[in-house]
């Protein structure tokens, strides 16, 4: 599924009608017949459809013309006026006027009492006011009809995004509708991304309406959801003549006195994930502890410093961070993995919080990096306000990542994985995996799938999905889910993604 700006869209529809000749009016036709798809007529038979005069609003109309056709009640308004009406929306228009359709223009605040009297007896309302393309604000007389939807309507389904939402940013352009359901099209908007947008959205359906593929290819950006199909693709099926030694070696560097745990959990979710060889490079102190909990997983003191370069070089990965501590120890031992190392470094937690104001020891690294700060790590590393950095996520992700060199996994709802130029966004995870350990379970299976001979970018997005579909398979039977139960199902979301 790929991302697409309101730029990319406006040059796909360009296309489709100016050099393949497909209608304008087609396309408008194709999205209606996809709204009804999304509508259950068996429940809902009464409709308030409020549109405006641009294509958004010919969707509307269209729609519209198919609740009438179905025997549904159905009060259609028009916001605003008739004139510089787009061509196909004066199609849909004009041919609801001809089948002798009332159609109410509203075009003063006076006027909206129509609208609410509408709302109130009515099962769901069709949001048909603006598309993606939106760029001011919406006040005035359009601010107050979305007023009066979001406070009178039973059920509002949106057409495309939910209007007054911007179609690139996400940012609500000072009034927008809240929407149950939002049907959109062909591709997946940059703004649902936004967090203050999810508020809006509600459930959110992605619609094929007839732009080809290659027409999508030719326009395509570098960005894209993380979805099954894509993981079918990707993750690779294990020939049957493998042995542990075609997995990898992994270690991982993590945990010190009162933080066991983070080393128990990284650890064993790179056994969990797949990996042939694991060893812990652990703190002395807590080094008989992790000998008892780790049954398949070997251990070392990280103060033995031969122990340490020995496997450094001979690891086909290394995950660094859970629950070392932010102190000149974990920064000594970061700093010597990364001047050693000639494979893939999994950056996380502590190792990320020493490298405040330290970046420049990435400078000169013969490695590649994964590094995978939540918001509250990435404010500290870069010291931007951690407010800028969730309302703009992509652009300091990939800012952040070309400067360093390095592949950023910036963790949250929608995680965000980018080596700079390209830019992958998971779709799996939800608000049960909101607990302690998560993250060390992440580092663990990145870091597992980095020497299972998947690419830095690659190991990260599989991760990411992985450790999401896990926590949604879970949480479908657990109210919350914990990085334990995230380590025993692993395998199993593994093996029924081939299913």
């Amino acid at each position: 599924m790929k991302i697409a700006t309101v730029d990319i869209m406006r040059k796909l529809d360009s296309y489709c009608i100016n050099e393949l000749g497909i209608p304008g009016i087609v396309l408008m036709e194709n999205a209606a017949l996809k709204v009804i798809k999304n509508i259950d007529t068996s429940t809902y038979n009464s409709f308030c459809v409020v549109c405006t005069k641009g294509n958004n609003g010919g969707d509307g109309f269209a729609v519209a013309r198919h609740l009438y056709n179905l025997g549904k009640k159905v009060d259609i308004f028009l916001i605003g006026n008739e004139s510089n009406m787009s061509s196909d929306c004066t199609v849909n228009y004009e041919i609801l006027k001809k089948l002798g359709i009332n159609i109410m223009i509203v075009n003063s605040l006076e006027q909206i009492e129509n609208i609410r009297n509408s709302l109130k007896f009515s099962d769901m309302t069709i949001d048909a006011i603006f598309g993606t393309g939106l760029s001011r604000d919406v006040e005035g007389l359009y601010g107050e009809v979305v007023k009066c939807i979001n406070e009178y309507s039973k059920y509002t389904l949106s057409i495309d995004i939910p209007s007054g939402i911007s179609g690139n940013s996400g940012k609500v352009l000072k009034n927008a509708v809240k929407a149950d359901k939002t049907v959109s099209f062909q591709l997946y908007k940059r703004g649902f991304l936004n967090y203050d947008a999810g508020n809006f959205i509600g459930d959110l359906v992605i619609e094929d309406i007839g732009i080809p593929d290659k027409v999508i290819e030719k326009y395509k950006s570098n960005e894209f959801l993380i979805d099954n199909y894509l993981m079918k693709n990707m993750i690779h099926k294990r020939n049957k003549y493998s042995h542990k030694g075609n997995f990898g070696r992994v270690l991982i560097a993590a945990g010190s006195k009162g933080f066991s745990g983070a080393a128990y959990i990284s650890t064993q979710s790179a056994v969990r994930s797949g990996a042939g060889l694991v060893t812990l490079g652990c703190r002395e102190n807590i080094q008989d502890i992790m000998n008892t909990k780790l049954t398949e997983a070997m251990t070392f003191r990280l103060e033995d410093n031969s122990k340490l370069e020995e496997f450094i070089e001979k690891c086909d990965a290394i995950g660094i961070g859970p629950g070392m501590g932010n102190n000149e120890f974990t920064f000594d031992i970061l700093k010597k993995v990364i001047e050693k190392a000639r494979n893939t470094v999994v950056i996380d937690a502590d190792a990320i919080n020493v490298l405040s104001g330290k970046l420049d020891i990435l400078k000169h690294k013969k490695c590649n990096v994964v590094m995978t700060p939540h918001l509250g790590e990435m404010s500290r590393v870069t010291g931007l306000d951690i407010d800028y950095i969730e309302k703009n996520r992509i652009e300091v992700s990939k800012k952040f990542a070309r400067e360093n060199d390095v592949v950023l996994l910036l963790k949250g709802y929608n995680t965000i994985i980018t080596d700079g130029q390209m830019v992958a966004v998971n779709s799996t995870g939800n608000s049960a995996m909101a607990s302690g350990g998560m993250g060390d379970c992440l580092t663990g299976m990145i870091t597992s799938f980095v020497a299972q001979k998947y690419s830095a970018f690659k190991a990260a997005c599989i991760g990411a999905y992985i450790h999401g579909l896990c926590g949604d398979r879970l949480s479908e039977k657990m109210f919350c889910v914990n990085a334990s139960h995230i380590m025993d199902e692993i395998p199993f979301a593994i093996k029924d993604i081939f299913k």
